[in-house]
């Protein structure tokens, strides 16, 4: 269990630097935009994140 949460975090990471590798110009937009979000619509955008990656998982486990 623990490998699987241990790649799923590396895939995290890679995923994660695509975007700053391909286009750092709207990474650093999108890191702007994020900045003026209050802490509630980043509360909202994190859970809906959440949610959406488990019901993929789920999805794919299954």
């Amino acid at each position: 269990m623990w490998n699987e949460i241990l790649i799923a975090g590396a895939l995290m990471l890679v995923l994660e630097g695509i975007l700053p590798i391909l286009s750092p110009k709207q990474f650093k937009q999108m890191m702007h935009r994020a900045s003026e979000m209050s802490e509630q619509e980043l509360r909202w955008s994190g859970l809906f994140s959440m949610i959406l990656g488990a019901i993929l998982v789920y999805i794919l486990k299954n």
